[in-house]
């Protein structure tokens, strides 16, 4: 999976792709693709990239509280 670096405007080979799914990781190991050779692994925060058209990542990839408001709404339901 390719991502765009928002600072750097590079693309990013994500090359641990559980800690992209995993909302409590806020780091991935990835490999940069700028310049003609291949770049040394290194890790970016998972809050500075994008997909390449712009769009930012799910919520439920960065926010591991992504499901509270709705699992407050159905507690509240369960019990009246």
């Amino acid at each position: 999976m390719f991502l765009k670096h928002k600072p750097s405007g590079d693309l990013v080979e994500v090359l641990t792709l559980e800690s992209m799914y995993n909302p409590c990781r806020t780091e991935i190991t990835g490999q940069s693709h700028a310049g003609e050779e291949l770049q040394d692994p290194e890790t970016y925060l998972k809050s500075e990239l994008v997909f390449p058209s712009g769009e930012s990542l799910p919520r439920c990839w960065i926010d591991r509280h992504y499901r509270d408001d709705e699992l407050k709404t159905i507690r509240v339901a369960q019990v009246v």
